[in-house]
């Protein structure tokens, strides 16, 4: 992923009456959060946070409460001031605006979803997603058509003519989330924008955004504190805590290399066969051809469990196991067709372990296939058993430092 389109370098956010005295020394030699306050009054926000997010990448910043996650997010917008250090985004160093410029560059650049829905209780729906172009001057017509368009992104064309209360909490939170897209920004900054839903609607909303992300491909900095909710939705995730940047990774990556304790405690508790997928698991293909003999195809197989046998185009159209090339030459025939079978299954590099755990059940070989069907991976199900004993074992291992 390139075009970076947001950048932070060693910002530091310290709130208290003096942030740029001791306890900003403090803070840069790493003393601890509580320890700062108790010294100094003041309260460490931010320590030293470097990262980018890339055009079309959903980056979220995970943590919980008072790990400064929120606190990064408003840098980005400067409804923040940094301590020091930098907040780039798109070429503009935003902690410089002021004024009109930085009224017009958040409304030009930026679309905010909240976790409270803050719609205009006295405002149909329309208005409500149209109002941001209201404040820019666009005109009737056009801000409704804008408005119309957001709406049916979101799926709530039918109710441009509602008021808020007579929407469900989940509408309303699309109704903002539409009003964040009316404009057209480069950039969604959402702050805990599911966090007051319900379990299932917070769901259908991840789904929805991540629907919406396919047609639109938006930058989005999404904050959470919800571990399941950043491993759905972020293309990267960042995890902070007492205002510093703990890890950063893809879902996949924090889950498979906690890179601390922290983070493994918190990916514990975490189905790791939603976030892992068939790519991060499957090993190369060795197919055999089909006009072996039965003791030539189970040397090639070698400590596999199987091998496929492809087309000219590379596509698999049958597969050997050990147990039907053993079963076969007990019957005499060192025929290694007659032992072939075409009841496999395949699936994509980009499924997850869950959505292929049932045809793992059968014991086969998986066929990992690419979108012309060609053979690009093998995966045995004692793979997929190994990986997640393997991650459970990373996990255990940072527990037992712990306690040592």
């Amino acid at each position: 992923m390139s075009n970076e389109l947001i950048r932070l370098e060693q910002v530091y956010k310290i709130f208290g009456p003096q942030p740029q005295g001791r306890a900003f020394d403090l803070a840069r030699a790493e003393v601890g959060k509580d320890e700062i306050q108790r010294q100094t009054g003041h309260v460490i926000g931010v320590r030293d946070a470097t990262f980018s997010v890339s055009q079309g990448e959903i980056f979220v910043v995970m943590g919980l409460s008072g790990s400064g996650k929120s606190t990064v997010l408003r840098t980005v917008n400067k409804l923040h001031e940094t301590t020091s250090g930098q907040v780039w985004v798109d070429g503009t160093d935003v902690q410089t605006l002021a004024g009109r410029d930085l009224q017009a560059f958040r409304r030009e650049k930026m679309g905010m979803v909240f976790q409270h829905f803050a719609l205009f209780p006295h405002r149909n729906v329309i208005d409500n997603v149209g109002y941001g172009l209201k404040v820019q001057g666009v005109d009737k017509t056009e801000r409704d058509q804008a408005a119309m368009k957001s709406l049916a992104l979101v799926g709530l064309e039918a109710y441009a003519d509602s008021v808020p209360r007579e929407l469900s909490g989940g509408m309303q939170q699309r109704v903002g989330l539409a009003r964040a897209l009316a404009s057209d920004p480069d950039i969604l900054l959402m702050d805990e924008a599911f966090s007051a839903l319900d379990p299932l609607i917070r769901r259908q909303m991840q789904d929805e955004l991540m629907d919406i992300q396919r047609e639109i491909r938006k930058t989005i900095l999404f904050i959470t504190h919800d571990l399941n909710e950043a491993l759905r939705i972020g293309d990267r995730v960042c995890i902070m805590r007492d205002g510093a940047i703990v890890q950063i990774g893809t879902p996949e990556e924090i889950l498979t290399e906690p890179a601390t304790a922290y983070v493994a405690e918190f990916v514990r508790d975490v189905d790791q066969g939603r976030v892992i997928t068939c790519a991060d698991v499957m090993v190369a293909p060795v197919p055999i051809r089909a006009d072996i003999s039965l003791e030539e195809a189970l040397s090639q197989i070698g400590d596999r469990a199987g091998a496929f046998v492809c087309d000219d185009a590379g596509r698999p159209e049958a597969i050997l196991t050990v147990g039907d090339c053993l079963r076969v030459g007990a019957l005499g025939s060192p025929v290694m067709t007659s032992a072939l079978r075409s009841d496999f299954d395949t699936t994509s590099p980009s499924n997850t372990l869950n959505e292929v755990y049932a045809a793992a059940g059968r014991g086969l070989p998986i066929g990992v296939v690419n979108r012309r069907g060609v053979l690009i991976g093998d995966l045995d199900p004692c793979l997929i058993m190994e990986e997640m004993g393997r991650v459970e074992g990373l996990i255990d291992g940072f527990e037992r430092e712990t306690y040592l």
